[in-house]
This record gives C-alpha cells, structure tokens and sequence, in this order.
C-alpha cells in the first residue's frame, strides 16, 4: 500500500472512532411508516431525539428508541474515557432500507386470493459529535 492510500486509511479510521453505528434488521414494521419517524430525529441532539422517541404515539417509536440507546452503548464502548453528557452528540443520520417481504394470500369473493405484503426494514443508525463548519473560511477558500 503506498504512502498516500496509508494516510487516508489512518485518517479514516480516526475518523471511524468517533462515530457509533446501531443497525436493526429484518424490524417487522413498514418502512414508510418507520421513515416517518427517523425524519423526526435525524440531526437532533441526542437528548431531543430520546425525548420526543419516548413520548411519540407511533409503535415504531420504541423500536427506533431502543435502537438510538444501542448507537449510544456503542459510542460509550468506543470513547471509554468520556461521557456522554459532556458529549455533543446529534443522530447524524438514519437510514431506512425496505427488507424482506412476507407474501402471503388473503381469501377474497368468488374463489379468489389477494395477496398481502407484509413489510420489513433495515434500518442503520449514526451517532457522532457535532461538528461546527465555519462558512466564511469555506466562502474565502473558494474565492
């Protein structure tokens, strides 16, 4: 591996410390209904997104809450040494992919079946420190 590709994969992989990721396959919701509420928390502070997870009335709500307090386990096993209340940690993404889909027949009029899709997720959980941009470095740079 030369010089270069070495430095980026070490500055990757500094990068990759801070960082938690919580994945949850196969979860038996819909995933429309499950985006619904990942939109609700993506890019909020950790404290905000519990919050608002625990009290929200929707039943994918607790299984993204359960999840979000797994990202955070996996964050306090990476960082042994801090805490998270002296953290600024934000969900800094959550991605909802659709997963398997249980076909299965529902009896209908006339000796016919229709056919039922029961939906799954995958959904992919991220918890990082917030990182402040400075925007007048950025516009200066570019000039």
């Amino acid at each position: 591996m030369g010089a270069r590709k070495r430095t980026a994969a070490e500055a990757n992989k500094a990068e990759q410390k801070q960082i938690a990721i919580a994945k949850l396959n196969d979860c038996p919701t819909s995933p429309r209904k499950m985006r619904l509420v990942a939109d609700m928390i993506r890019g909020k502070k950790i404290d905000w997104a519990l919050a608002s997870l625990r009290f929200s009335t929707k039943e994918a709500a607790g299984r993204l809450e359960k999840l979000l307090l797994s990202a955070l386990a996996n964050w306090q096993s990476k960082n042994e040494g801090k805490r998270i209340e002296d953290q600024e940690l934000v969900v800094k993404d959550v991605h909802v992919d659709s997963g398997r889909m249980l076909k299965r027949l529902r009896p209908a009029p006339q000796g016919r079946g229709h056919r039922v899709r029961k939906r799954s997720n995958h959904i992919t959980l991220i918890v990082d420190n917030k990182t402040i941009t400075n925007k007048s470095t950025e516009t200066n740079t570019a000039n």
